[in-house]
C-alpha cells in the first residue's frame, strides 16, 4: 500500500525533472508578422555594417527606419505570457554577478546578432532573468533556456524586447542534443 502511495510522487518528480518541449522562436510572432516576414526580401546579416546605417557597436537597437515595419515590431502572442517554455539561441550578456556569471541577458535567435546588421525585431529578442548565473565562456555557444515567458515590454540603451523569461533552467547546448 506504500508503494501505491509514493507513485504519485515519484510520477510528479519525474515530470518536473523532464526538459519542456522546445518553442521555436518563428511561434512568438503573431501570424501577420510572420507572413510579412516571409514576403521579405533576403537581408544580408553581414557586410558592410557602417555604410549601410545599421552599424552599431555593441547594440541591437534599429538605425535604418527604411526596413519594413516588420523589423521593428513588438506584436507579441498572448497566449505566451506566462507559459513556461524552452527556447535554444544565442547571449547578448547585460549583467553579471560577483562570481562573473550572467544573470541577466538577451536572448536572440542567430549568433551575433549584437552585431550582424538588421538585428532581430523586438518581437524576436527575449530579455532573460536568471539570478542563478551562468559562466558564459563563448556568446556563439547556444544555450537552451527554460522558464515563465511573460509578454513585457522591454526598453534599454542596447535593445528593446517584447518578451521576458524568468528562467528557472539555462544551460548550453550539449553535442547530444543536436
Amino acid at each position: 500500500m506504500r508503494h501505491l502511495l509514493l507513485l504519485p510522487l515519484l510520477l510528479l518528480s519525474t515530470l518536473a525533472c523532464a526538459e519542456l518541449a522546445e518553442t521555436d522562436w518563428l511561434e512568438l510572432l503573431p501570424e501577420e508578422d510572420r507572413q510579412a516576414l516571409e514576403r521579405m526580401p533576403e537581408i544580408s546579416h553581414q557586410g558592410a555594417e557602417q555604410d549601410s546605417g545599421f552599424y552599431n557597436p555593441g547594440g541591437l537597437k534599429q538605425q535604418n527606419k527604411n526596413l519594413p515595419a516588420v523589423m521593428y515590431s513588438a506584436k507579441t502572442v498572448a497566449a505566451f505570457d506566462g507559459k513556461r517554455i524552452r527556447l535554444g539561441g544565442y547571449p547578448v550578456p547585460l549583467e553579471t554577478d560577483a562570481q562573473g556569471r550572467s544573470t541577466l541577458f538577451f536572448l536572440v535567435p542567430y549568433p551575433g546578432a549584437c552585431i550582424h546588421v538588421p538585428p532581430p525585431p523586438p518581437n524576436q529578442l527575449v530579455l532573460v532573468r536568471y539570478p542563478k548565473g551562468i559562466e558564459l565562456q563563448d556568446i556563439y555557444a547556444p544555450l537552451w533556456v527554460s522558464g515563465t515567458l511573460k509578454v513585457e515590454q522591454v526598453e534599454n540603451d542596447l535593445a528593446d524586447a517584447a518578451y521576458a523569461l524568468d528562467a528557472d533552467l539555462v544551460r548550453v547546448v550539449a553535442e547530444e542534443d543536436l
